[in-house]
């Protein structure tokens, strides 16, 4: 039995904020080869996450802590649907469907939550990321990021 102390999460926000991508994982699973991936995630507000999507496998999550926004996208990059999720929001979790662009904004200064997905881990396929999107690390990703936190639907 594994046992997932509220400590657990403290710590990754710890470990979030002083990453460089401003976030951190724990995987629950045991390899990458494992039907099932788990993962609990935190990350600070300023953590951009380049919009992708997952051809063949769903991904769901549940806000543990804070307050995010799912946004998704259509094929050019333009804002189909913005749904708050965690504290004080109307929704605690979600169900991305394969095939959908999306995205996470965090709006508190950190936001926890915990993530499923199809296994196994393959990172040549698992996620496509947006081509009408700033890389990671890219000088134009934080005013991207920026941008897509005031964006309206």
């Amino acid at each position: 039995m594994k046992v997932l102390p509220t400590s657990l999460l403290d710590e990754l926000a710890a470990k979030a904020v002083a990453s460089p991508r401003l976030r951190m994982n724990h995987n629950v699973h045991e390899s990458p080869a494992d039907m099932l991936q788990r993962y609990f995630i935190v990350a600070a507000r300023d953590s951009y996450f380049r919009p992708h999507r997952h051809a063949t496998r769903s991904e769901t999550a549940l806000v543990l802590r804070g307050r995010l926004d799912v946004v998704t996208f259509d094929s050019v990059g333009a804002i189909v649907a913005r749904h708050a999720m965690g504290d004080g929001a109307p929704s605690f979790g979600y169900e991305m469907p394969p095939g959908i662009w999306h995205t996470l904004v965090v709006h508190s200064a950190t936001a926890a939550f915990f993530e499923i997905k199809e296994g196994p881990y393959d990172p040549a396929t698992v996620v496509e990321h947006a081509p009408w999107a700033p890389a990671e690390g890219d000088s134009a990703a934080r005013a991207y990021l920026e941008r897509l936190r005031a964006a309206e639907v």
